[in-house]
Formats: C-alpha cells, structure tokens, sequence
C-alpha cells in the first residue's frame, strides 16, 4: 500500500520533504488543486517521506495498516484551519502582515508595543511546529514581518546574526530583539524572554 498523508496535520506546502526525499516521484505537487498527491502505482514503500515529516503527517503502512491508519486519519478532530494563522518562524498566512522595509520605517512614529519578525527563505520552518503569534503577545501590540531576502538593511542596521529575528520597539525605539527559531516545544522558553524586555 501507498504512504498516506494526514491533511489535519498537514500543512500542505510545495515545499514538502516527501517531494524531495521520494526516490520514485510518487509524490507531487498539483498546481492546479494546490495540493500533495501520492501516485500509488508509484509509491515503493520506503518510508523516506514520513522520516523527512517533521510532524508525523505521513505514513507508510501495510494492507491492515493502511486502512486502520486512514480510519485514524478520519477520526482525527483537528482542522487545516487550525494551522493557518500567523505563526513565529513560518511562512506569513495572512499576506497583510508582509511589510516592507520603507513600510517599516513609516510605522516607527506609532506609540502602541511593535514587534518585527525578520526571516528570509532559508528561515522558514513548518506551520504545525511554530507557535502562534496570539500565544506569544498580549493585543494590542502591532506585528508584522520583513522577508530580508532581497533587503539586509534592517540585518545590518540592528546586528541580526540568525534568522528568524524578533525585534522589539516602544514608542518608535528599538528596545531588544531575540534571534533564532523556538519551535512549539520551546514555547516557554521564548515567552520568558519575551517577558523579559517587558513584552
């Protein structure tokens, strides 16, 4: 039988592993339906899309497994939707929240709490590992993000040495910024530095 994937969990990007991983091309990008299919004349079992899913949303299963696997699959209560929101560390969902970097600079005249994600390509991590954005800051606080892959001013400007970077400003001034990625099971650990510079 072939692998199948768990849409519930899956974020269903064009940048999968599995697409990369797949020995046979069994799974692929449909550009028309804007999702992963598995081709099961293809599919040789070998299990290198589910050891390259970051999350367990793929799985390679035998007869009995497979369709005990797609009936959990079926049961699973979770929704896509459930991952599209803006997140720490991933693609931007919301296209709104993509500022540039003239854009920025026109914002820092803003009293209320502003928080700049910089990121570039290579920063991006997968939905269902970041943590959301409304987990992280109270309202009220203005958050947007500056893909830095064709403007390094703010990485030079501000010392950023890893992305993705959070920078942190009150009253139109830089106050701190935290560099790296924190994935959902470091989700504290970011908080706490976030309380830090009083976020």
């Amino acid at each position: 039988m072939p692998a199948i994937i768990n849409f519930k969990i899956c974020d269903n990007s064009d940048e999968c592993g599995g697409l990369t991983v797949c020995p046979a091309k069994a799974i692929t990008w449909d550009n028309i339906k804007k999702t992963l299919i598995i081709n099961e004349n293809k599919c040789i079992n070998c299990g290198l899309c589910a050891q390259s899913c970051p999350v367990g949303a793929i799985k390679v299963a035998t007869d009995k497994d497979f369709e005990f696997t797609k009936k959990e699959y079926e049961k699973d209560k979770r929704k896509t939707s459930d991952l599209f929101v803006e997140r720490f560390g991933s693609q931007s969902t919301d296209k709104s929240s993509l500022i540039s970097h003239n854009y920025f600079q026109s914002m820092l005249n803003k009293k209320e709490p502003m928080v700049i994600e910089l990121f570039n390509n290579d920063s991006i991590m997968c939905l269902i590992k970041s943590i959301p954005i409304r987990e992280l800051f109270k309202k009220g606080i203005l958050y947007n993000k500056i893909n830095t892959e064709s403007d390094k001013i703010l990485i030079d400007q501000y010392k950023v040495k890893k992305l993705p970077c959070l920078l942190f400003f009150e009253n139109g001034q830089f106050k701190d910024k935290i560099e790296g990625y924190f994935d959902t099971t470091q989700k504290e650990k970011l908080s706490e530095k976030i309380k830090k510079i009083g976020f």
